[in-house]
């Protein structure tokens, strides 16, 4: 097993530790519950040790007048500026999952470049609407409203969170309806499309990849080309599952610092890492 792939399973165990949340079929709401996990990671999933990003920001957009929008925003800030999607290519949760879906044996997808290229634009959408003018607009007299993402798309909410307090919970199943059915579509439809595209829901549709791919460019943590080794042969495009041009630019915003452009790299001319490791590589 590789690093990344042990790094993603500890991210994934430590912030889902309360495994007896899984056998009561209730969600744990400790102290840890007021601060936010890097990744994607549903509140309500019965293992859930903290809150997600997305879902905390939506909770509390509706209002300025409590401080808790002022931490979330300015957590999530400070991920992106340290990370970038790192978080993604390592931390999150719903990655790994996405991760190990594509390793079942079957015909892979390649997404034909030019159709990427529009649909990679519908996670900002999905962010800007669903994330921030709904929650934002929509809500009731004290600055409170529906989690838009979590309730109507998030198929991780569906998958951590929704099947196993209804499998736990027989009230809950009694009460399951066309909103549960909706959301348990998207993610068959996911999990589905996860087997034969490499992370459909990264590239396409998570809100919170869209936020963070803005500090892509900026972050602490990048990549670096150096240009007296590389030679343009394009094998790190050519590795690459989201197909970026690696040898152009390094930190695109679609980047999840997945680290394969880097191992596969003939002239090894390609580092990451934190950008004052790398002050003395000559970089594009």
């Amino acid at each position: 097993m590789d690093k990344r792939r042990t790094t993603q399973i500890i991210a994934a165990i430590i912030t889902n530790s309360n495994f007896k949340g899984f056998f009561q079929g209730k969600i744990y709401k400790g102290i840890s519950k007021r601060m936010c996990v890097p990744g994607l990671n549903c509140y309500s999933c019965p293992g859930a040790m903290g809150s997600c990003p997305i879902g905390a920001f939506q909770a509390v957009i509706g209002s300025i007048k409590y401080d808790f929008s002022f931490y979330v925003l300015g957590f999530m800030s400070l991920m992106g500026i340290v990370f970038g999607r790192f978080i993604c290519g390592w931390l999150c949760p719903f990655g790994l999952i996405q991760d190990l879906l594509y390793k079942i044996k079957s015909p892979k997808i390649k997404v034909n470049r030019r159709v990427n290229n529009y649909l990679k634009y519908l996670k900002y959408i999905i962010l800007l609407v669903f994330v921030i003018l709904l929650p934002m607009f929509l809500v009731n007299d004290i600055g409170i409203s529906d989690p838009y993402f979590c309730k109507y798309i998030c198929p991780a909410g569906t998958l951590e969170g929704g099947i196993p307090l209804v499998l736990m919970n027989e009230p809950l199943r009694d009460t399951v309806g066309f909103l549960f059915k909706w959301k348990m579509t998207i993610l068959v439809v996911t999990v589905l499309l996860s087997i034969i595209v490499y992370r459909p829901f990264c590239r396409h549709i998570c809100p919170l990849g869209a936020f963070y791919s803005l500090f892509n460019p900026i972050s602490f943590y990048k990549l670096k080309i150096n240009k007296d080794k590389c030679t343009n042969c394009k094998v790190c495009e050519r590795k690459c599952k989201l197909k970026i041009q690696v040898y152009n630019k390094p930190n695109d915003l679609e980047c999840i610092r997945c680290g394969e452009c880097v191992k596969k790299c003939p002239e090894n001319a390609i580092k990451a890492g934190f950008d004052f490791k790398l002050k003395n590589i000559k970089s594009k």
